[in-house]
């Protein structure tokens, strides 16, 4: 054989062969590429930052006016979400992605709550720290294993986020409505922060159809900028799962 068709054969075999990987590899980047967009507004657009910062905004007003209005109440105390409502964890889906691999398999979850190092959400340390300097209470309640406490507890301090103590961070085992009255045996929740409806009343359930779930928003719809604060997520999410 000459040596140009030696050439020609090799690579044509190399280029079949490159094709051949990336058929292999086209289905999933190609099912991942679906959380692209809403992905990529989560992680970067200002919008969302501006989201964050006015669900702050009016969390911290309605606590000013709750503190005002009740100048002598004692054991006053708020509950926030941890993930994407305080802390942002987008980094991780986005280095999924960028492998093709679908970030709602959570297989590099367990690792990141070991070790991942979230940011801040906008907005949401300046209203810790203005609760924590009123003298109320903040209960952590996050759907976070309880196996890696330790690494959650490290983080949050590296964060400096306020009364990170132990007893002040329910973590994932029971019901976040259980998790709640543990909260509200000593102490007055005023306002509720979360990026999912079941952060703020059994009224809401991730087991719910969407249509029951937007039936029981509108029974609440008072609540929302009152007590509850609502931060934006299209990451992902219960709404996520139904068709």
């Amino acid at each position: 054989m000459k040596k140009t068709s030696l050439n020609f054969v090799l690579a044509s075999t190399a280029i079949l062969g490159a094709a051949q990987l990336q058929a292999k590899e086209a289905p999933s980047c190609a099912a991942v590429q679906q959380y692209g967009m809403s992905l990529k507004f989560q992680n970067r657009s200002a919008e969302v930052q501006a989201l964050q910062l006015q669900a702050f905004n009016v969390a911290t007003h309605r606590l000013k006016e709750i503190l005002q209005n009740n100048p002598d109440a004692k054991n006053l105390a708020i509950v926030t979400d941890l993930d994407e409502t305080v802390l942002d964890n987008t980094d991780v889906f986005v280095n999924d992605l960028k492998r093709c691999e679908d970030y709602t398999n959570w297989k590099s979850w367990d690792s990141w709550e070991q070790s991942g190092q979230p940011k801040l959400i906008s907005g949401s340390l300046d209203f810790l720290n203005y609760a924590n300097q009123q003298g109320v209470k903040i209960f952590y309640i996050s759907d976070r294993a309880e196996k890696y406490r330790a690494s959650a507890m490290r983080m949050m301090k590296q964060l400096n986020l306020p009364q990170v103590q132990s007893d002040q961070i329910l973590l994932y085992g029971t019901s976040k409505e259980q998790r709640r009255q543990i909260a509200a045996k000593d102490y007055e929740i005023v306002l509720l922060l979360g990026d999912t409806l079941h952060d703020f009343s059994d009224a809401f359930s991730n087991h719910q159809t969407p249509i029951e779930r937007a039936e029981a928003v509108a029974k609440n719809k008072e609540q929302f900028g009152e007590r509850f604060i609502v931060l934006p997520n299209v990451s992902y999410g219960a709404w996520s799962k139904t068709q």
